[in-house]
């Protein structure tokens, strides 16, 4: 691989954390003709970026969901050292690929979903295990009655409550996150579901240096799941057997499987990050045990989620520090490299 190019000028990390900011389209056009001569491309197979959820709900403090990590600046940091990869490795990376967490108010992790015993919706970041279901702590909310499939319609309140316990149990069957109640964030429309200003100047720039193709992959807008995976809902499939989230669209995946180096950042390392991961290695180790290797993990590219108290000290119970750490160790045992955005890629393992 070529040397590493310069910083552009106009590249500023401190503002990162900025929610205001906005790339100037028409500049970055113009700085993009005039260095277009000077990029050298790295021949030997394609590369993409995988940006797993970089958005402003995730990235800046403003944000509905902001993943500060154990430091309070975590996404903030990242997202800088995130663009100036970006703009560093311009003729080493072919594709930028983004995904979007988008989301409406009634869904599954949404206080909207949910009321207690007097018709209050549950505040954020409550935990909703099978013994809250099962002993009547928390109940659909009516509007939840709106999103049955039509075939189920005249079971309606037992049917749903079936689901929500048969959703809860399955999380805990396969290992995944208990189902959390988060603020509502990357709504469809919103700031929040964009991208962080940053971010969006280093995918438009390496765009229209490179002429380069702009995939984007969008997920989550499933009322009965989470969807913390780019490739797939966490529970996809009714308590009667039936299917009850629409099946993903494998394009996206089969399209990102034929890239020669898959780097992967984004936000968070305990979740989204996480299970796309996850998601991704797996599908590689079917078709081949040896494709992991041909991932690497930005890990200074991402941050967990973690919940601070009143002082700034994590919440345990809201800390997923530790879930982030051992997918790290996992990912690697599986072949796939743990990197930084510091070194070189000429200087990653092949």
């Amino acid at each position: 691989m070529n040397e590493t190019m310069e910083l552009p000028p106009f590249f500023d990390p401190a503002r990162a954390g900025e929610w205001s900011y906005r790339p100037d389209a028409a500049g970055l056009r113009a700085a993009a003709e005039a260095r277009r001569g000077r990029l050298k491309r790295v021949e030997g197979g394609r590369t993409d970026l995988l940006l797993v959820d970089l958005q402003r709900d995730f990235c800046l403090p403003e944000g509905a969901l902001y993943v500060g990590g154990r430091s309070g600046r975590g996404a903030v940091e990242d997202t800088a050292r995130i663009a100036a990869f970006i703009h560093r490795n311009l003729g080493a990376i072919d594709r930028i690929v983004p995904t979007f967490d988008t989301h409406t108010p009634l869904q599954i992790f949404h206080r909207s979903f949910w009321i207690d015993a007097d018709g209050t919706p549950p505040p954020p970041f409550t935990l909703i295990s099978e013994e809250i279901l099962a002993g009547g702590a928390l109940l659909p909310s009516p509007g939840v009655m709106a999103l049955l499939p039509p075939e189920v319609a005249a079971q309606g309140l037992a049917w749903v409550e079936r689901q929500l316990l048969h959703y809860v149990r399955s999380l805990a069957r396969q290992g995944r996150n208990v189902l959390i109640v988060w603020p509502d964030h990357c709504l469809i429309g919103s700031e929040g579901h964009a991208m962080p200003g940053l971010i969006q100047e280093a995918w438009l720039f390496h765009a229209l240096l490179r002429g380069a193709a702009t995939p984007a992959i969008v997920k989550g807008d499933d009322p009965w799941s989470e969807s913390y995976s780019a490739f797939g809902a966490e529970v996809p499939d009714r308590w009667d057997g039936g299917r009850l989230v629409k099946p993903q669209d494998d394009a996206a995946l089969h399209d990102l499987l034929g890239a020669d180096r898959i780097v992967v950042a984004g936000q968070a390392s305990s979740h989204c990050v996480r299970w796309s991961v996850d998601d991704l290695l797996a599908r590689m180790r079917a078709l081949d045990p040896a494709l992991p290797r041909r991932v690497y993990i930005l890990r200074d590219g991402m941050s967990a989620v973690v919940g601070l108290d009143a002082a700034g000290r994590p919440i345990p119970e809201l800390d997923f520090t530790p879930q982030a750490d051992e997918a790290f160790a996992r990912w690697a045992e599986l072949g796939a490299h743990i990197v930084e955005t510091t070194v070189p890629m000429a200087d990653w393992p092949r």
